[in-house]
């Protein structure tokens, strides 16, 4: 894969003056971290699975929970553990025999131990004081590298902590053993200058790599992060999607190709797998990546505007830092008010529709027209609109048509589904069950094709289009091949199932329609 990278000069000569290290470590917190998310509760089995996922990825460290606080907890970490990953497994303690011992005894590889050290939480959080914190801290990093394992030891509110004071902790559990220190700005309450002094100051008292885990209260833990790194930090802790406390941490996928791409440090990295990691925890978790979240949400490499759409059909490099190949991204044009003849040009190609000069000039302006009224102009519409103007467009061969369909549910039944195809002439028939009637009834029809296996629902939206309890539903769905090419179609029925099932038909349709 052509890793093409149109970054800005004045960033690479400004890195170059820079003493940055070689490499940079990337620790995931996503299933510690990420899982104290509000509204995020992994399963054992679905931490194993995002922890094969990110060793796939190429993370150096994962950070697999806190075993004491629950059975469920020391089990995830046990299992994570014990499955033969590349990465460092870690898992959270506080300085205390019970936290320690649990940790050591799920396998892991590395305790992360933490107390806080800012005179704010030792008065109001701790009662303790700064000797007493010290000695803590000291002790069972000790009692840590004893039972042979790797410590990594966080100053809690590290940013808002005394620096003579943090320079004492950070150099005696250094002295005492630990391997790695690591700089949390709690609550996100520092800047990137601030970062970058504090690290430069710890940086010669500090003999073993420095880590730094940055919370986004104020939409700062990328930039906090990556000033860590231009002062020398060698680690940084990051979760997927920026998942976390309150406003969550340090995205990792911003974090990762902003080093590799702004800065050029080499990491372990295996970007092409950023976006399917994304969409994984997305899916698991339930939080929705927003549609603008950069490197992995739906619309970062989406061009509706005119020029930009023309500039990157033209070049990428004109309105897209990287190719979204190298993120497992795709291009896309977007089709709205700000749409130029270029744009619609190139998407009605894609659907196999021609237009002269002026009936590519009457569909764009009647596609502007569209997207002054507030609409999302889909393929659907672009088809219509070519059909209105140009005249009757040859059909949509129908690959997949949809013979019946039935659904059983209700309060004590698991919602199962049948289904009844004709693919190609030939007739299938499929049954699976659901989480409810329209899961069952997508679930049905993917058993009956084996041919759209890699064929992922990426997103389901529903609308009632007239009112009342009879109101047409209209439901718009968009699939997303192995290439990351996007089908997107509706289905409109009084049914909110049929409507859903003709939908997924009409996509796989279009789907097949797109591999010729």
């Amino acid at each position: 894969m052509q890793e093409n990278i149109f970054v800005s000069d004045y960033a690479r000569l400004v890195s170059q003056e820079l003493k940055l290290p070689k490499r940079v470590r990337i620790f995931d917190t996503t299933l510690r971290d990420g899982d104290q998310t509000p509204g995020v509760s992994f399963t054992p089995e679905q931490k194993l699975l995002v922890a094969r996922q990110l060793d796939r990825l190429g993370v150096d460290v994962i950070e697999a929970g806190t075993p004491v606080s629950s059975e469920g907890e020391r089990r995830a970490v046990s299992l994570i553990a014990k499955a033969g990953l590349k990465a460092e497994i870690c898992a959270l303690a506080r300085p205390i025999k019970e936290d320690v011992d649990t940790a050591i005894a799920c396998g892991i590889d590395c305790a992360h131990i933490f107390i806080s050290t800012s005179d704010l939480h030792l008065k109001h959080v701790l009662k303790m004081s700064r000797e007493q914190v010290l000695k803590q801290a000291v002790k069972f990093v000790e009692y840590a590298k004893d039972q042979g394992v790797k410590v990594e030891f966080s100053a809690m509110d590290a940013t808002r902590t005394e620096l003579n004071y943090l320079i004492e902790v950070y150099k005696a559990v250094v002295d005492a053993g630990a391997d790695r220190i690591n700089v949390p700005d709690t609550i996100g309450a520092i800047t990137p200058r601030g970062m970058y002094y504090l690290i430069s100051q710890l940086k010669p008292h500090i003999k073993v790599p420095i880590s730094v885990h940055c919370h986004d209260d104020l939409g700062l833990a990328v930039a906090n992060s990556l000033a860590a790194v231009e002062a020398g930090a060698e680690q940084v802790q990051v979760a997927v999607n920026g998942l976390g406390e309150r406003a969550g941490n340090a995205s990792l996928e911003e974090v990762v190709m902003a080093l590799k791409t702004l800065y050029g440090i080499k990491l372990r990295i295996k970007t092409r797998l950023l976006t399917e990691t994304s969409d994984l925890v997305e899916r698991l978790t339930g939080m929705a990546v927003p549609p603008n979240k950069a490197i992995v949400g739906d619309n970062a490499f989406a061009h509706v505007s005119g020029i930009h759409a023309h500039g990157v059909i033209e070049f990428p490099g004109t309105y897209e830092p990287f190719s979204p190949e190298l993120v497992g991204h795709h291009r896309r044009l977007a089709l709205g008010k700000l749409t130029g003849r270029h744009s619609v040009e190139k998407q009605l190609r894609s659907i196999g529709v021609k237009a002269n000069k002026r009936q590519l000039a009457e569909i764009t302006r009647q596609v502007k027209a569209l997207g002054d009224k507030g609409k999302q102009v889909t393929e659907v519409d672009l088809r219509a609109i070519a059909e209105n103007v140009i005249g009757a467009l040859p059909k949509e061969e129908k690959v997949v048509e949809l013979k019946e369909v039935t659904v059983t549910t209700g309060s004590t039944i698991t919602p199962t589904a049948s289904v009844r195809l004709s693919i190609r002439g030939q007739e299938r028939v499929s049954s699976a069950t659901g989480v409810g009637p329209v899961d069952a009834a997508i679930a049905a029809i993917r058993a009956a094709m084996g041919e759209i296996s890699k064929l992922k629902l990426k997103k389901y939206h529903l609308d009632a289009i007239t009112g009342g309890s009879d109101a047409l539903a209209e439901v718009t769905v968009e699939l997303e091949d192995e290439h990351g090419n996007v089908y997107l179609a509706k289905g409109i029925r009084e049914d909110v199932v049929l409507a859903s099932v003709d939908a997924m038909i009409n996509g796989i349709n279009r789907y097949f329609a797109g591999r010729k």
